[in-house]
């Protein structure tokens, strides 16, 4: 049973959109208070060095893992939860509904990743090659000291199409169906399979549930940014995209960053993925999209604006959705 209704949740969501797309995360305020995301992380960090010990097996370590999922998430939701029935004892409905859009709008990151990935195209552009290696080196995981300038893009680019589906769709998708607790409740996740996900020895077993459970909440959200990367796109190619994501989407690592990221490859003409080194080992990842594997500048400012396109229409979405709601809630 949904804790607020679609004529709540979705005029939460498509408030949150507009509103960190005005705004973003204010640096000042992350100076005062930091940032949610941050409050999570430490509760993850510290529920791992507590529940996560070496010389327990390995399912042990499993089991202990699928427990300190249930506690990393549950926390989180079940504060909000609670702060959220004091709050509509006291305040209206109407503010309220502005109360978990500021907040939800926290959660999401339209504003910064556009921010994050134009400042690689103005590195290359005012420092060469070294600027753009570095500018691109805060967004991505992989060792960017080798790559070229054509690498150099596509790993923004890539970075710009999967975040717009883990970063913005995702958390917009869940906010929408259950207020600022799905909001909550899928970001305590992400951030979890980000800090505690992983493959390594000191992971595998404790995160597993972890990297299980980010997999399956953003499966429908990875669809739905590729179908909003399409829409962005001109009306000539959405055949081709259709198609080449059909097809190639399963080629990546991941069961959902696949889709967003041929989809914008396709749009773009280019393709992404092939070999990249992470930690020292060579990825050697299959090729995704249709067109060439020498991105340039010009393909990089073009996905910015497919990606502003992809936002709007998503914020639309949103809004039509809310007002259909409470015309008829």
């Amino acid at each position: 049973m949904l804790l607020y209704p679609f004529s709540v949740t979705l005029p939460v969501a498509a408030l949150a959109a507009g509103l960190e797309a005005l705004c973003g995360y204010p640096a000042q305020l992350f100076a005062t208070i930091s940032h949610p995301v941050v409050w999570i992380g430490s509760l993850i960090n510290r529920l791992e060095q507590t529940f996560n010990r070496p010389e327990w097996s390995e399912t042990t370590r499993r089991v202990s893992g699928f427990f300190t999922f249930l506690l990393l998430v549950g926390i989180p939701v079940g504060l909000t939860v609670f702060t959220l029935h004091i709050g509509y004892m006291l305040l209206p409905s109407t503010v309220m509904i502005g109360v978990q859009a500021i907040a939800a709008c926290t959660l999401i990151a339209q504003k910064s990743l556009w921010i994050h990935v134009k400042a690689v195209a103005t590195a290359l552009q005012q420092t060469g090659l070294e600027g753009g290696r570095k500018a691109v080196s805060q967004i991505v995981g992989r060792d960017t000291s080798t790559l070229d300038e054509a690498a150099v893009i596509r790993a923004a680019l890539e970075s710009l199409a999967e975040n717009f589906s883990d970063g913005i769709v995702a958390p917009l998708f869940w906010t929408a169906l259950f207020g600022l607790p799905g909001t909550v409740f899928y970001k305590a996740i992400n951030t979890a399979d980000s800090m505690i996900g992983h493959l390594s020895p000191r992971y595998a077993a404790f995160g597993m549930v972890s990297a299980k459970m980010d997999d399956l909440i953003n499966l429908p959200a990875s669809r739905l940014a590729a179908l909003c990367i399409l829409l962005a796109s001109s009306p000539t190619q959405w055949r081709t995209i259709w198609a080449t994501v059909w097809r190639d989407a399963r080629r990546h690592r991941s069961p959902n960053a696949g889709w967003p990221e041929t989809a914008l490859a396709t749009a773009l003409g280019v393709k992404f993925g092939g070999p990249r080194i992470y930690a020292g080992r060579v990825v050697d990842d299959g090729w995704i999209g249709e067109g060439a594997t020498t991105a340039t500048l010009h393909d990089l400012e073009h996905g910015l604006i497919l990606y502003r396109r992809a936002c709007g229409i998503l914020m639309g979405g949103l809004l039509l959705a809310a007002i259909g709601c409470m015309i008829n809630a």
